[in-house]
């Protein structure tokens, strides 16, 4: 009988992060620096083009950050045609890949060596959950920090005056939940979707009506939080970011000393054995449209 034990961190525990900066509805008066975080996905690509046909007031911002991480290739094409001049008049930076990959931080918890993140997992244990979602802060927002100083030209703890950066954020209204102050105390956070009262769906509508494509979701092709119609997508058009993805799924249950199975869907079965067909495809769709039986 194999005895399992979880997996803790060989670092002390970090106490909880507290958002010391501030959140603006509207322009941040006396903002030296205004950036936009473009993740290439349905709504900063919303965002960056209102702003580009003047719809965002104070805008469009001074420059756009994009951290690539796990993208699919589909995101990466899609921030190019944002850049290549046609597109967007406001420059975007692109920073450069994290120094250890995500996927890399995901191979060195498994094999217990070095630096490693982990990523939000479905866990299939007696209490079922997520395990901890490091990759965003870690692979995200503390490079697009790090690189609003530089750009600031301010050096690492060096002090930033209070409100010195403007930070745009494209959360919609589904999103609400997700919005508040920033962590760092020079930056203030602001969400012109949520100004302009913009749903996803909202988003969507713009984009179509002003003869824009529609973007692929821009989340790392292995993130858990993809959602059966993404996945399917992502195998269909991008088969070999689904297969890493399928290795990535095996891979993150090998990992040593978990007492619970990590998978990357919320199903909590192998990727690769997921139904992923629709609800109408699975003979459904009239009974969600109507319960009476009618369309029987």
């Amino acid at each position: 009988m194999t005895v399992q034990f979880e997996l803790t961190s060989p670092e002390a525990p970090k106490k909880p992060r507290i958002r010391r900066g501030g959140w603006s509805w509207g322009p941040v008066e006396g903002a030296k620096l205004r950036v936009g975080s473009l993740g290439g996905g349905i709504q900063s690509t919303t965002l960056a083009l209102m702003a580009e046909h003047g719809e965002i007031e104070g805008g469009p911002p001074d420059v756009w950050l994009y951290a690539p991480v796990g993208d699919t290739n589909a995101t990466r094409e899609h921030i190019r045609w944002l850049a290549s001049g046609n597109v967007l008049s406001t420059p975007i930076i692109e920073l450069d890949e994290p120094a250890v990959p995500l996927r890399q931080a995901i191979e060195n918890r498994v094999q217990q060596s070095g630096r490693y993140v982990s990523i939000p997992a479905f866990l299939d244990g007696k209490k079922k959950g997520q395990d901890r979602r490091q990759c965003t802060r870690e692979y995200k927002v503390d490079r697009l920090n790090a690189k609003q100083r530089e750009l600031m030209g301010f050096k690492p703890r060096q002090r930033i005056p209070a409100g010195a950066c403007e930070v745009w954020i494209g959360y919609s209204t589904d999103e609400v939940v997700r919005a508040g102050a920033a962590f760092e105390t020079w930056a203030v956070n602001r969400f012109p979707l949520l100004e302009a009262r913009k749903s996803i769906g909202g988003c969507v509508e713009w984009l179509k009506s002003h003869g824009y494509p529609i973007p692929p979701r821009s989340k790392c092709f292995f993130c858990p939080y993809r959602e059966n119609a993404e996945w399917l997508w992502l195998k269909e058009n991008d088969p070999e970011a689904w297969l890493e993805a399928v290795k990535i799924d095996q891979l993150i249950r090998e990992t040593p000393g978990m007492r619970a199975k990590s998978y990357l869907h919320a199903d909590r079965v192998p990727l690769d054995q997921v139904d992923l067909s629709t609800a109408e495809e699975r003979g459904q769709g009239m009974l969600l449209v109507c319960d009476t039986g009618c369309g029987l």
